[in-house]
């Protein structure tokens, strides 16, 4: 008869029941906390995390100890938020992976009260009847744009498509060669105006068009005139574009409504802050524009929404369309929105009120002394694991706001000793309670710090810099 081998006990079986750490005391807080399920639900989970490690050939049991301090780490982890809190040290200050515009404190104010409250939203509290939800933003954009009405639906994507459908569909509409744009996730203009139910008529050539061109097209079939606002690319040389009023003269005289998608929007005169001039709904609306389209995230620094205004027959036409309806905005989203109107309406000072307007506007002077003051703690923090230097860098607006210009900034530039320690050295960053994304330049990591402009920010960059070398060496 052969011999027959032991085989060793195998280390699953050595793992605790889930009741035994279910009755742990150092669980104790967690149990009061989050409720027995929870933790129930926890514990499972890590002695299934083990259990597999083990079965792959780990030769070393977890003690107690690190067994409760992984069941606290996937309790934290299931009760985080997907959408929780990061720090945008990419240098584009409007990123539209990182939610764009952050709102004000009165925007913010608003929401929590729209959100905590039934709220007078499709009700006429003076007729005492259903009333049109529009109208809690409607006045406000009339007086800030100086149109005769306004509509607002869930992105200006939406805006377009409503506006295009409502008033194009089955119609020619006619834009020039050189604005058939291309936006993030591959939205295109001619895509939409397609969807629309509109037929495209392209006119001139990709650097010049002219007058003659949109006179020359237009015809029986015509449906409108369409101006695309050039926001995420731009063309210099041998250029030429029909001037806005020239356009509108152009479509009134044929008997056709002139729509400008402005893309981003600005409610201020972006010059007088000392930026770039950027377009505003007001200064489209005074060159003739019947509809003028932009967005409520981006520039004008509130939350997500496209905002239509113009002539009061065009926007009943929009608001009485079927696809408004899908189209519409939230109880929050409009009271977001109003309140950041309000600030533009009320306040002296929108770019101190309005943290985008705020950030674009944050002098370089005071962002390097914030980078000379933070350098020798960051450099303490990462000995070992990154050398720490400061350098000038250039921010961005970003979202298609101001492709070209670039906004004066300062780094915190991060240096490993080789290239697979870069990737390292960003996933830990990136599992951060509150992680901190940057941007790879140049072969290290750069960390702008046009964005992280109060003094809470401040801090609490240097609070999650504190835990990165834990994270850093779980990153391995």
């Amino acid at each position: 008869m052969s011999e027959i081998t032991a085989i060793p006990d195998d280390l699953r079986r050595q793992l605790p029941a889930v009741a035994t750490l279910l009755d742990h005391p150092h669980l104790d807080d967690l149990r009061q906390r989050v409720g027995e399920r929870a933790l129930t639900r926890a514990i499972r989970e890590t002695l299934a995390t083990w259990r597999a490690r083990l079965g792959a050939g780990a030769t070393e049991r977890p003690n107690e100890e690190t067994l409760v301090a992984a069941i606290r780490g996937v309790v934290e982890a299931r009760r985080r938020l997907n959408t929780r809190p990061v720090f945008n040290l990419t240098g584009t200050v409007i990123h539209t992976n990182l939610g764009r515009s952050p709102l004000s404190e009165s925007a913010i104010e608003a929401v929590v009260e729209a959100a905590r409250h039934p709220v007078a939203l499709e009700y006429d509290l003076a007729a005492g009847r259903r009333g049109d939800r529009d109208r809690l933003v409607e006045g406000l954009l009339v007086e800030l744009t100086g149109a005769e009405a306004a509509t607002v639906v869930n992105n200006n994507a939406a805006a377009v498509l409503l506006a295009l459908t409502a008033l194009g569909a089955g119609r020619e509409a006619i834009i020039s060669r050189g604005e058939m744009i291309e936006i993030g996730g591959a939205f295109r203009m001619p895509d939409v105006m397609t969807t629309a139910g509109c037929r495209l008529i392209e006119v001139g050539a990709t650097n010049r068009t002219h007058a003659r061109d949109f006179q020359q097209a237009l015809g029986e079939e015509s449906g409108l005139i369409v101006k695309a606002h050039a926001s995420n690319y731009h063309v210099e040389g041998f250029t030429s574009s029909v001037p806005e009023a020239e356009l509108a003269d152009i479509a009134h005289a044929h008997g056709i409504p002139f729509m400008i998608d402005l893309g981003s929007g600005a409610l201020t005169d972006f010059r007088a802050l000392g930026l770039p001039h950027e377009a505003r709904p007001a200064e489209a609306i005074a060159a003739g524009a019947d509809l003028v389209t932009f967005s409520g995230d981006k520039l004008l620094g509130g939350p997500q929404a496209g905002i239509v205004v113009g002539r009061r027959e065009l926007i009943a036409k929009l608001k009485s369309h079927p696809l408004k309806r899908a189209l519409r905005c939230d109880k929050l989203t409009l009271a977001a929105l109003e309140a950041t109107l309000r600030t533009y309406r009320d306040s002296e000072t929108p770019e101190r009120d309005l943290p985008t307007l705020s950030m674009l506007t944050r002098p370089v002077m005071e962002i390097a002394a914030q980078a000379e003051r933070l350098l020798p703690i960051v450099r303490r923090t990462l000995d070992g694991i990154a050398e720490v230097d400061v350098r000038p860098c250039r921010s961005q607006l970003g979202s298609g706001s101001l492709p070209v210009d670039r906004l004066d900034s300062e780094a915190m530039v991060l240096t490993v000793s080789r290239g697979r320690e870069l990737a390292r050295l960003e996933r830990a960053l990136r599992r951060l309670p509150r992680p901190m994304i940057g941007r790879v330049h140049e072969g290290a990591l750069w960390l702008d710090l046009r964005c992280l402009d109060t003094t809470a920010e401040e801090q609490a960059f240097l609070d999650q810099l504190e835990q990165l070398p834990t994270y850093w060496r779980e990153a391995a």
